[in-house]
């Protein structure tokens, strides 16, 4: 929760904590593993079409570290991840999510101001739940890549009981 104090502070557009550290959460959680492991890095994203700029990127994070220090934070703005992907500009942050790799990593949470938690997965959440994985669609015509996450990752080795689908 602290994580998602921190980024709620941010006051971003469009925003959530997601992908890996969500993920990584849940199966480690649904593994027994307490606590959880320490995450590899802190995924907020968020959608701003006016400032596509990787120096407002560096400033948010710069600005979690004041909150949080020396956590691994991530933050992209999801208006221009299309660029890499060579795809048509992402409708909102759950639009840029249909074009993850796998389906268990397109889920993000986000703390409203009432502090009830939000959920976004314009994919669902069965995979993660029932610990199974699987490429989205878009993954599907990159299974080269899926497979090597899987693999470069370890997410076979550090979490045994996921059913990996291709």
């Amino acid at each position: 929760m602290k994580q998602l104090r921190a980024a709620r502070e941010l006051a971003l557009p469009d925003w959530c904590v997601a992908a890996g550290f969500v993920r990584n959460r849940v199966w480690d959680h649904l593994h027994g593993i307490v606590p959880p492991r320490a995450p590899v890095d802190i995924d907020v994203i968020y959608y701003d079409a006016t400032d596509l700029s990787r120096e407002r990127e560096r400033d948010y994070e710069a600005a979690l570290d004041c909150l949080l220090p020396g956590l691994p934070w991530q933050v992209r703005n999801q208006a221009r991840m299309h660029v890499w992907k060579n795809l048509p500009q992402h409708k909102d942050t759950a639009d840029s999510m249909i074009y993850w790799l796998e389906s268990v990593t397109g889920i993000g949470v986000r703390l409203e101001a009432d502090d009830r938690l939000t959920v976004v997965a314009p994919l669902g959440t069965d995979d993660l739940l029932n610990l199974r994985c699987r490429p989205t669609e878009f993954g599907r015509t990159k299974l080269h890549e899926y497979e090597e996450r899987i693999s470069t990752k370890r997410w076979r080795e550090l979490w045994p009981k996921v059913q990996f689908l291709d």
